[in-house]
């Protein structure tokens, strides 16, 4: 059957394409929503991959609840942390790395009375050499700031001081230049000495850019060659998934502690290799270390908290910790005491101490096996993004249901592990959720499609062989024989739908016979209503009757036929139910939808079996206001276009606008009362007052609109349209429609 074919084309294909292109732009542009699941798939891969060992060079020195309890409060005086000093570096640590920043002179009020002390000598002129040498040793004692500086200078192991970066100039405009240059010239250990631009316009990288530094107090500063920043950046959702290594202000860069700390251990220097794009290699020394352009790097996680271990600060000072675990090691100083230290968020727990991120950078850069996105890795991601849905685009098509979703699974299921073994064997980042999605959005899409299709498919032929040619036409053909040919004109005319009032409950009280007689007998009696008045039977469907008029022949004024045919199919239909009331059978009631405009009418099927018939927006229309008819307990409505066209020959009510299903504009509509002479006192009033209230329900007034819907119903105590607009008043004064409403009503069944 070529008509079937042609019309039904099954094209998959282009559903993947169109797919593919739509994910690899979403891809190239982003989404946010998407980029943030990816995220969420990197925290499940280190999840998945779970803990790795750690390269056994990196120890934490923690200010702990132990710490505190045995030391006193937080913050210390600065002696403590001198003799923590002393202390790591008499037990053999190699690199001593401080999480905590100097910022500000400790107290020195013991200082300033000796002081007081001594300046009052000289004033009384009472030279005492030897308290004058016991004053001059005890201001040395208690300067702390002095006696950690003078720890630093005097320690074997390599000490690193942290600081951090001021990043914009909201929170820092109140620093001066000169206290800016200040504070460069106290970090000028942790600047990048080696610097190689690939060209000019290398200068101008994008890097991440810093207000100023907030460096450690001059006099600690200048003890040691070597600094840190210990900033960090979180993503979106506050997980800390990278740390930056390179940070510009004003034309220097800076490397962080946990950089600096790797350099100071391996006694290697740093250098940075930029390009026009961005950061193109760090080194410590001749290792390279994996960045992105902006020059982050991507934290491997060795695991959950205190997968290094952890030496309380206080039984270093008093000599009880083990000093086998700092000999030649990189010992980390910091606060991991709830309410002290810096909360983290990362991928294996929500609280998580800051001070341990410097230790998953530094055991990941010495045991190299930094997580990064290779420089292929989006060349790579668009290939996925391409195959996947290429491949599902031509597989599933060609292989039943289960196959298909056999083959979707497979394939989704598959890239997901490739990902996690690139992850966890290679340290790769691959994209996981754009070539994901494409895979969904591919087989989900086919697969509607592919049911839709078929479904409107078994419809199509279903109805060509099941219906039969309208008898009405029967004589046109004859004198038209070329109408038997497939195809079809459009047309002015006007639809007409019908359907009994409650048949299938009528249908149980008869039997099969006593329902053949009446229907038929109905069905005779308003079919030979609608050829009197030159009208067209389509088809029926059971008790429904559908038909139309000014097809195939000619009638101007078929807007105004079918409104009367339609008003004398009712009044015998009045005279039926009398009839059959008598003979003790169910009286029927019909509801009416009519339509005018243009339609396509004409010979719609096979070459073989034909239907003459008729399909537009005017069907739909009139097929809808048919049902519509039950909302407003009414039997015959008519559209704004069948009203327009009418003209005065008939009598109208108008009862609302409504939005029908399958049709974007409303659709105002009219109940047919009938004919000039049909129409009584009593009925004029009661529609007057109708439009009244419909005036007011169309202007949100609600108290007005009941006030006249209750009118109507005190003149005509069982009008329909006046019980649905009362009951719909009552409903919006509780729950108004929206902002911007037009009045219609939204029918939501067909």
């Amino acid at each position: 059957m070529p008509l079937f074919q042609n019309k039904l084309k099954f094209n998959p294909f282009s559903i993947s394409v169109i797919a593919v292109i739509m994910v690899t732009f979403s891809y190239l542009y982003g989404i946010p929503f998407l980029d943030l699941m990816e995220l969420k798939t990197v925290d499940l891969r280190f999840e998945s991959r779970g803990n790795i060992p750690t390269t056994s060079n990196v120890v934490l020195a923690v200010i702990d609840e132990k710490s505190i309890a045995k030391e006193g409060k937080w913050i210390w005086p600065r002696s403590k942390m001198a003799e923590l000093v002393i202390r790591l570096s008499n037990a053999g640590a190699k690199v001593i790395a401080f999480d905590i920043g100097f910022l500000e002179a400790d107290e020195k009020s013991t200082v300033r009375a000796i002081e007081d002390i001594q300046k009052k000598m000289e004033d009384l002129d009472q030279d005492n050499p030897s308290l004058s040498k016991y004053l001059e040793d005890l201001k040395y004692h208690t300067d702390n700031d002095r006696l950690l500086a003078n720890a630093i200078r005097s320690s074997k192991a390599k000490v690193i001081l942290g600081y951090f970066f001021q990043t914009d100039e909201a929170s820092a405009g109140h620093i001066g230049e000169n206290e800016i240059r200040m504070h460069q010239k106290n970090v000028q250990g942790s600047e990048y000495k080696s610097i190689s631009y690939s060209s000019e316009q290398a200068r101008t990288a994008p890097l991440i850019e810093t207000y100023s530094p907030q460096s450690n107090i001059k006099v600690i500063s200048e003890t040691t060659d070597h600094s840190g920043y210990f900033n960090m950046f979180p993503d979106e959702d506050g997980v800390v998934r990278w740390l930056p290594a390179v940070l510009k202000c004003r034309e220097s860069l800076y490397a962080p502690l946990s950089v600096v700390t790797v350099s100071a251990f391996l006694d290697s220097q740093l250098s940075v290799q930029l390009y026009e794009y961005g950061v193109g290699e760090i080194k410590i020394g001749n290792m390279p270390i994996q960045t992105d352009e902006i020059g982050r790097i991507i934290i491997n996680y060795r695991g959950p908290g205190k997968t290094f271990p952890h030496i309380p600060v206080t039984d270093i000072l008093k000599g009880d910790a083990d000093a086998n675990l700092i000999k030649d090691k990189i010992v980390l100083v910091g606060a991991t005491a709830v309410g002290v230290y810096d909360l983290r968020v990362t991928p294996f727990s929500n609280v998580f101490p800051g001070l341990e991120i410097h230790a998953n950078v530094i055991d990941s850069i010495l045991g190299k096996d930094i997580m990064y996105h290779p420089s292929w890795a989006n060349l790579f991601d668009i290939f996925a993004i391409i195959i996947a849905g290429l491949v599902l685009g031509i597989l599933i098509p060609r292989t039943s249901v289960l196959a298909g979703a056999a083959a979707s699974l497979l394939l989704f299921f598959g890239y997901i592990l490739l990902c996690q073994f690139l992850f966890s064997g290679k340290g790769w980042i691959l994209n996981l959720v754009y070539p994901l999605s494409v895979m969904i959005i591919v087989y989900v899409s086919i697969t509607l499609y592919r049911y839709i299709a078929e479904s409107k498919q078994k419809k199509f032929i279903r109805d060509a062989f099941s219906t039969y040619l309208a008898p009405s036409v029967v004589k046109q053909l004859i004198d038209s024989p070329e109408k038997l040919n497939l195809g079809g004109q459009e047309r002015d005319i006007t639809a007409f739908f019908s359907d009994v009032q409650g048949f299938t409950g009528i249908s149980e009280t008869l039997s099969p016979k006593e329902l053949v007689e009446l229907l038929n007998e109905f069905l005779t009696e308003m079919t030979d209503i609608i050829l009197e008045y030159e009208g067209t039977v389509d088809k029926f469907e059971g008790d429904a009757i559908i038909a139309f008029f000014g097809a195939p022949n000619d009638l101007p004024n078929h807007s105004e036929v079918a409104c009367r045919a339609c008003i004398k199919m009712q009044k015998r239909l009045d005279t039926l139910r009398n009839k059959w009331k008598q003979e003790k059978r169910p009286g029927l009631k019909m509801r009416i939808g009519l339509c005018s405009g243009n339609a396509v009418v004409g010979n719609m099927g096979s070459k073989n079996r034909m239907d003459y018939t008729m399909m537009g927006d005017t069907v739909n229309i009139a097929a809808r206001l048919e049902g519509v008819n039950k909302i407003y307990g009414i039997y015959t409505l008519i559209s704004d276009t069948t009203f327009a066209a009418a003209g005065n020959g008939i009598v109208t009510r108008e009862i609302d606008s409504v939005n029908v299903v399958g049709r974007n504009e409303p659709v105002t509509i009219y109940e047919l009362a009938g004919l000039p002479e049909d129409i009584d006192e009593v009925m004029r009033r009661t529609y007057d007052s109708y439009a009244k209230g419909l005036e007011a329900y169309r202007k949100s007034d609600w108290n007005l609109a009941i006030r006249q819907f209750i009118s109507a119903l005190d003149i005509t105590i069982n009008d329909g349209p006046s019980k649905t607009m009362l009951a719909r008043c009552n409903e919006y004064k509780l729950n108004p429609p929206e902002k911007g409403w037009n009045g219609a009503y939204t029918i939501k069944t067909k």
